[in-house]
């Protein structure tokens, strides 16, 4: 009954989304589990790898400065589809509630999310370069292109987020 509550705003599901993806599919078990068990030569294994790029660690053997960034690109992508997804003015203009524009909305946000946090979070590193920055910035984006339509299908059925 969860997915078919009216009262659900199209920002909050969609936020609550990118948190689940970020925590299930970014944490060190899943990324261990698809590094030795997927082909990443294969389309099938290329997206489950990339359903881990946002990853968290709490222990590693990284220095604490890499640790840091990479559990901070994992916040970030979280927060940035929050605020995206409050800024997109698609979930907010549509007239009727499941428009094709809350899925859209919902799907560019996490694009915007992952492309921003990683081009912030590149800034941490330890010798940051533009040319790191916008790599880093399209693998985000990458991941929100290919990711991101989970996101926008959480968006749909939400009402405005304002009453």
């Amino acid at each position: 009954m969860a997915l078919g509550n009216r009262f659900k705003s199209a920002p909050g599901a969609g936020t609550m989304a990118a948190l689940i993806l970020v925590l299930v599919f970014g944490s060190t078990w899943y990324a261990n589990w698809v590094s030795h068990n997927t082909n990443p030569n294969t389309a099938g294994g290329w997206w489950l790898r990339l359903l881990a790029w946002p990853h968290w660690t709490f222990n590693s053997s990284d220095s604490l400065r890499e640790i840091l960034v990479a559990d901070l690109r994992a916040i970030l992508v979280v927060v940035f589809t929050a605020l995206f997804l409050y800024l997109l003015p698609g979930s907010q203009l549509a007239r009727a509630r499941g428009t094709i524009s809350q899925f859209f909305a919902g799907w560019a946000s996490y694009i915007f999310a992952g492309g921003f946090a990683a081009l912030v979070t590149t800034l941490f590193l330890k010798n940051p370069s533009m040319l790191g920055a916008f790599q880093s910035a399209g693998s985000g984006a990458t991941y929100g292109l290919f990711v991101g339509w989970l996101v926008g299908l959480a968006t749909l059925g939400g009402y405005r987020g304002t009453r």
